[in-house]
């Protein structure tokens, strides 16, 4: 069997509650987002044959993950926190804590190996300014990162990456599902599992694809869009990215 990453998106937070509440930095999960990591934690039936966790270094993702994989994570498997995997906003809600403070709140429960004093620096020039180019880079980064990851684990390998609504359409290459003025077609707590393209590994992108089972589960018999759509949503997407920017640089600027 081929290796598979289940790409999850996190647990409600609070700045999901409304749009003034984008402005909190690093948000908690809301006692809905920890039902629904218990719901997912319920439902999901390979937690024995997870080899690899890893999340986004924010604190509704690795929240999320140790939640929702809490089977794995008490065996003794730490969360590896991926800087790369972190959401494609400035707003304060989608900027990271300081590692220090992570690795104060978290514990040994996370493994902050990856994770740079500058990993929360988003500003201009930097490799997590959120302009289409760098989040596709980035992406392009993330997927490497878990070929290697798992190709000291066999083809029986299987990683969580919990995530960011955002960066799961880049991740993915998959625009399908985004309603207007949303910034995601994932729900909250959605797993979706994947295989890489080739599975000889010299795919310079490391391109993914959903596995049957997990299309059918959403989708059923629903034919996948084409490439020709999958462009011209994702050239929608590159630009209310865009969009997204500018609000943000607004928005930060009269912050006190």
């Amino acid at each position: 069997m081929a290796p598979i990453i289940h790409l999850v998106r996190h647990a409600q937070g609070y700045h999901n509650l409304s749009l003034e509440a984008q402005r909190l930095k690093d948000p908690l999960l809301t006692p809905l987002g920890e039902t629904q990591c218990a719901t997912l934690c319920k439902n999901f039936d390979a937690h024995d044959k997870i080899t690899h966790l890893v999340a986004s270094p924010l604190r509704r993702t690795l929240l999320t993950c140790l939640r929702s994989f809490a089977p794995v994570a008490q065996s003794g498997k730490k969360v590896i926190a991926l800087p790369d995997a972190q959401e494609v906003s400035l707003m304060p809600c989608d900027v990271g804590s300081d590692p220090e403070t992570l690795k104060a709140e978290f514990g040994e429960q996370v493994d902050f190996g990856l994770v740079r004093p500058d990993w929360n620096d988003k500003s201009e020039g930097t490799k997590y300014y959120p302009i289409p180019s760098k989040i596709e880079a980035r992406a392009r980064e993330v997927r490497l990162w878990l070929r290697e990851l798992v190709k000291g684990a066999g083809d029986d390998a299987q990683v969580v990456l919990v995530t960011h609504g955002g960066i799961l359409h880049f991740l993915t290459e998959d625009w399908d599902g985004i309603a207007p003025g949303k910034g995601t077609g994932w729900n909250n707590t959605e797993l979706r599992s994947y295989e890489f393209v080739d599975p000889e590994g010299k795919d310079p992108g490391a391109s993914l694809r959903e596995i049957k089972a997990s299309w059918h589960r959403r989708r059923g018999s629903e034919i996948p869009l084409t490439r020709a759509e999958q462009v011209q949503l994702q050239q929608a997407f590159h630009a209310q990215t865009e969009e997204e920017l500018e609000y943000a640089l607004a928005a930060n600027s009269q912050q006190p």
